[in-house]
């Protein structure tokens, strides 16, 4: 029975401007090198016909344009050339300036991010890189413990050990009440008894049995329901051994237990009985008609009558064992 790296933005591309910093396809420049600048300008190119004309020293005119006697150089281009330049480079600085000042301001960020994840870590006790431990909470965390809780009491070791078994027993605590229900079939209760002369309640050889295996105690009821007398007796012996040697063993059966308003029954006829154990205990059934007919493998209310009473009183003995069990686990140092 079953219990039972952010992408930066990237600097724009330096296009060489026509004019410029080189000179047209086809033309020859003339010109010299500007100091300071570094790109060859192409700046008042000579007519053809003044091709190479040179200075009274022998060198380059320094102003393209001024030639030998006369001519002026074209100071607004010359203005206008310098301006451009240095417009540039300082689009150029500042570009670069503001590219430095991206980068250091992420490895500044980067700096202060991790500087606070150390100091968070040597605050609240450290923790894994890359994380954020978590803030500490005013509510105690509950703990548990390690070692795993021992096992419930199992109710058969109650009902098996007479060390353990040693809640009192009686006929009206084993079978209480004026009448009990098994799967919605009712049954009177009739007399009840207790004695610890075993074999005095038996019939046939049954009290032999019982005595050699040491029966201390015998407790018998009789139940009737539509014509049909049972007595149920349930002996009680020092161990489960020596009650699953007097169940084995048994013959003949447990006497009828007639009165409180049930008469004789099963005597000088054919009767049914039965015998089981569990635990210490053993018991027993005997069934019949209450008018003293025959039983016969037809009659099946005297077969389901039997089956009822001895499951009833499994389920008592088994219901003491749960509640030595119980009364054990709930106990101060069990």
């Amino acid at each position: 029975m079953s219990f039972g790296g952010p992408q930066w933005p990237q600097e724009p591309q330096q296009g060489g401007q026509q004019g410029y910093g080189q000179q047209p396809q086809g033309q020859q420049g003339y010109g010299r090198q500007q100091p300071g600048f570094g790109q060859q300008q192409g700046y008042g190119q000579q007519p053809q016909a003044f091709p190479g004309a040179q200075g009274a020293q022998g060198s380059q005119d320094p102003f393209p344009g001024a030639q030998g006697g006369g001519g002026t150089p074209d100071w607004g281009a010359l203005a206008d050339a310098s301006a451009s330049r240095n417009r540039r480079k300082r689009w150029m600085v500042i570009g670069g300036g503001a590219l430095a000042a991206l980068v250091v301001g992420a490895i500044v960020a980067t700096a202060v991010v991790a500087t606070g994840e150390k100091n968070d870590r040597a605050k609240n006790g450290g923790g894994p890189t890359g994380t954020v431990a978590p803030t500490a909470s005013t509510t105690p965390e509950p703990t548990f413990s390690s070692v795993a809780p021992p096992p419930p009491p199992n109710p058969k070791d109650y009902i098996s050990d007479p060390k353990k078994d040693k809640a009192p027993i009686s006929a009206e605590g084993l079978f209480p009440g004026k009448k009990l229900t098994m799967n919605k079939r009712p049954y009177k209760k009739g007399a009840t008894s207790a004695t610890t002369d075993c074999a005095a309640v038996t019939q046939g050889g049954l009290g032999a049995v019982l005595k050699k295996n040491g029966c201390q105690k015998v407790l018998r009821a009789t139940y009737v329901k539509d014509g049909v007398a049972i007595t149920v007796g349930v002996a009680v012996f020092p161990s489960e051994a020596a009650a699953l040697k007097a169940k084995t063993q048994a013959t003949g059966g447990i006497a009828p237990l007639v009165g409180a308003g049930v008469g004789d029954f099963c005597h000088a006829t054919v009767c049914l009985r039965r015998s089981n154990s569990v635990g210490r205990y053993a018991y027993f059934t005997q069934a019949g008609f209450a008018n003293g007919k025959k039983v016969t493998k037809a009659d099946k209310p005297v077969f389901q009558a039997s089956d009822d009473l001895g499951t009833f009183a499994f389920n008592q003995i088994y219901a003491r064992g749960r509640a030595q069990a119980s009364a054990a686990a709930g106990a101060p140092g069990e």
